[in-house]
């Protein structure tokens, strides 16, 4: 079905949970007011992203009040959101839950989690261990947390699980220079975005943050990219901003008419194949 989405490009503070959480609420109702039916936000946009020995006092359970005023609210709009959950066993995750009609439909926690660079993610939380697509009003989707879409079998796994909508929660800093004084992550992303798109034959929604963190910035752009791979939409650079566009399905339909590279792939050779690639680095790491 033909549906509205607002991309909540936000602000958020660091470890402010009251703060963040207003700034979510209203940009949710600016989404309402809007006419928007789903309104996604960024990665940890409830926490902040570096909280590194803040995790444990910003981290909210799936029952906390503070989740439970979204889920109310999501009653009205469909709302994906990050934050930094605590689970029953006091571990912490960087989680994307998405809310619909009253209720969490889903729950994906980051599985990738960087140790690269300026990044830091496995010393403070533990990671994911599935990729699942669920359904929606709008059709079926899946979620993804910034880093898990750049190891391509996620959103492969997400689209072999029916999902024609990819959801990707960022909290992407600004790094390098690309060709023609352009920003090397924001390039980087949009090669990303569009690629995903046209080979899943899939839509991707890409909402990035933006602000200042221990001197490190967040460039924002957040995007949707259609089945085709072409932008529909893109956010400011470096500002708060709220990328409203609608989504038709028609678009999707006859794209996987014209390349039909769904329908054509072969999941079981696929499987078949790694499981032939697993047993041979399990023979050459007995070998050693």
């Amino acid at each position: 079905m033909d549906f509205t989405v607002a991309l909540a490009q936000i602000k958020p503070k660091l470890g402010c949970l009251a703060d963040n959480l207003a700034l979510v609420e209203d940009a949710v109702e600016q989404g309402i007011a809007s006419g928007a039916h789903l309104v996604v936000f960024p990665e940890l946009a409830i926490t902040g992203y570096f909280l590194r020995d803040l995790v444990p006092e910003v981290a909210l359970p799936l029952d906390s009040p503070e989740i439970a005023r979204l889920v109310k609210l999501s009653q009205r709009i469909s709302i994906a959101v990050g934050f930094v959950e605590a689970s029953r066993d006091y571990r912490f995750y960087n989680t994307a839950i998405y809310l619909e009609d009253g209720a969490i439909r889903h729950c994906h926690r980051k599985v990738y989690l960087p140790t690269y660079g300026l990044f830091d993610e496995q010393r403070y939380l533990a990671g994911g261990d599935r990729f699942r697509a669920f359904d929606t009003k709008f059709g079926r989707f899946g979620m993804l947390v910034c880093e898990d879409m750049w190891h391509l079998s996620a959103s492969y796994l997400l689209a072999m699980d029916g999902a024609s909508t990819i959801l990707c929660l960022s909290s992407s800093p600004g790094r390098g220079i690309a060709a023609g004084d352009g920003l090397g992550s924001a390039v980087a992303w949009q090669r990303l975005t569009s690629t995903t798109a046209m080979f899943l034959s899939c839509r991707v929604l890409f909402c990035n943050r933006v602000g200042y963190e221990d001197g490190v910035c967040f460039w924002g752009g957040s995007e949707i990219v259609a089945p085709s791979g072409s932008v529909v939409a893109r956010g400011k650079l470096f500002e708060p901003d709220t990328v409203l566009s609608q989504i038709e399905e028609g678009s999707l339909r006859r794209e996987r008419i014209s390349a039909p590279l769904m329908r054509d792939e072969n999941l079981l050779l696929t499987v078949s194949e790694l499981r032939r690639i697993e047993m041979a680095r399990g023979a050459q790491n007995d070998s050693w």
